[in-house]
C-alpha cells in the first residue's frame, strides 16, 4: 500500500508541475501588458518600468519560470492586477463559497445516483430501467443555464419556495453577524450556531446545488448501473445465484463494492467538472464564489488572478483523483498492482 500511495504521490506531482509550467505560458501568452494594466494606461515610461521591475518581467523567461514556481511553492501567488491585493487572498475569500455549492452539489449526486444506479440495474431492460435512463440522460444533456432559469421561475419567482439569488439575506449581515472560521457560511454558522444564517443559507443553497447536481447524478447513475450489470454477470454472481441469493442481495452485498471502484474514479472527474460548470451558475445565482472573481479577472485581463484561478482548479482535480486513488486502494485492493 506505501509503494502505491508514493507512486500516485508522484504521478500527482508531476501532474502539478505540468500544471504550473502551463499556467506559466498561458500568462506570458494572454494579449496585453501586465504592467500597463497595474499601473493604469496613463502610466508614464518610468513607472512602466518600475512595475516590471517589481514583478520581474523583464528577466528571461527561464529565470521568470523558476521565480514562479518558487514563489507559488512559498505561497506568492501574486498580485492581482484588479484588486490590488494577493492572488491568494482573494481565493481564499472566493473559492470556500463554491466548494460550499459544489460540495452540496456533489452530496445530493451521491446520495441520488448511486441508489438510483443500483435500481436501474436491478430492474434491467425493464420500465424503472428506461426511465432512469431516461432521466440521466437528461439530466446530462440539459443546459445548465436553462435549468437555472427554469427552476428561478418555478420555485422562486412563481410559487416562493426558495430565494431567486445571493448566499444569504444580505439583512442578516446586521441583526445576526456571521463569525468566519472556515469561509464556508453553511459550516461557519453551524459552528457558532447562528441559526438564521444557517436556515437562510441552506435556503438559498437549494436550486443551484441541484443545477450543479444534475450533470454528476446523471453521470453516477450511468455508471454505476452499467458497473452493476457488469459485476452482476460475473462468476461470483453465479455462484450466489447457485447458493440462493437474490438479485438484490446480490446486487446490494457482493456486487456493489467492486462496483464502485470505477465509480469512485468517475466522481473525482465530475467533482472538477462541477467546479468549472458551477461558474456559469454562480453568475446566474450571483452566489459570491470562485465564478465570479474568474469572470471579473477575464473582463480586466487579470492575468495572475486568471492563473491562481486556473492553478487553483487543476490543484483540486489533482488532489480529488488523489483521495479517489487512495480509497480505491482501500475498496479494491487489485488496484495497488496497477
Amino acid at each position: 500500500m506505501l509503494r502505491y500511495l508514493a507512486r500516485r504521490l508522484g504521478q500527482a506531482l508531476l501532474v502539478v508541475s505540468g500544471v504550473v509550467v502551463l499556467t506559466f505560458a498561458v500568462m506570458r501568452l494572454v494579449p496585453g501588458d501586465p504592467a500597463v494594466a497595474y499601473a493604469g494606461p496613463k502610466a508614464t515610461p518610468e513607472q512602466l518600468a518600475e512595475t516590471r521591475a517589481l514583478f520581474g518581467l523583464d528577466d528571461p523567461l527561464y529565470v521568470q519560470l523558476v521565480n514562479y514556481a518558487r514563489d507559488l511553492v512559498t505561497g506568492d501567488w501574486g498580485t492581482s492586477l484588479r484588486t490590488r491585493q494577493p492572488v491568494r487572498d482573494d481565493l481564499y475569500v472566493a473559492f470556500p463559497a463554491s466548494l460550499e455549492l459544489v460540495g452540496t452539489a456533489l452530496l445530493i449526486a451521491i446520495v441520488a445516483g448511486i441508489p438510483i444506479g443500483v435500481l436501474a440495474a436491478r430492474y434491467k431492460r425493464r420500465l424503472p430501467d428506461l426511465g432512469v435512463r431516461l432521466g440521466s440522460v437528461l439530466a446530462v444533456s440539459v443546459p445548465v443555464f436553462w435549468l437555472a432559469l427554469v427552476l428561478q421561475t418555478v420555485f422562486a419567482t412563481n410559487l416562493g419556495w426558495f430565494p431567486i439569488a445571493g448566499e444569504y439575506d444580505s439583512s442578516l449581515d446586521t441583526t445576526s453577524p456571521l463569525t468566519l472560521w472556515t469561509n464556508i457560511t453553511v459550516v461557519d454558522a453551524l459552528i457558532t450556531g447562528n441559526w438564521p444564517i444557517f436556515t437562510s443559507t441552506l435556503q438559498h443553497l437549494v436550486l443551484p446545488a441541484l443545477v450543479v447536481a444534475a450533470y454528476p447524478a446523471g453521470v453516477i447513475a450511468q455508471m454505476t448501473r452499467a458497473a452493476l450489470i457488469e459485476e452482476s454477470g460475473q462468476d461470483h454472481a453465479r455462484m450466489e445465484r447457485a447458493l440462493g441469493f437474490g438479485e438484490t442481495s446480490i446486487l446490494t452485498k457482493f456486487a456493489l463494492r467492486p462496483a464502485l471502484n470505477p465509480v469512485l474514479s468517475l466522481i473525482a472527474l465530475v467533482f472538477a467538472y462541477a467546479i468549472v460548470n458551477g461558474f456559469l451558475v454562480e453568475a446566474i445565482f450571483n452566489w459570491p464564489g470562485l465564478g465570479r472573481y474568474a469572470v471579473e479577472s477575464i473582463r480586466s485581463l487579470d492575468t495572475p488572478a486568471i492563473a491562481g484561478v486556473t492553478l487553483l482548479v487543476a490543484l483540486v482535480y489533482v488532489l480529488a483523483n488523489l483521495v479517489v486513488d487512495i480509497l480505491q486502494g482501500f475498496v479494491d485492493p487489485r488496484t495497488r498492482i496497477r
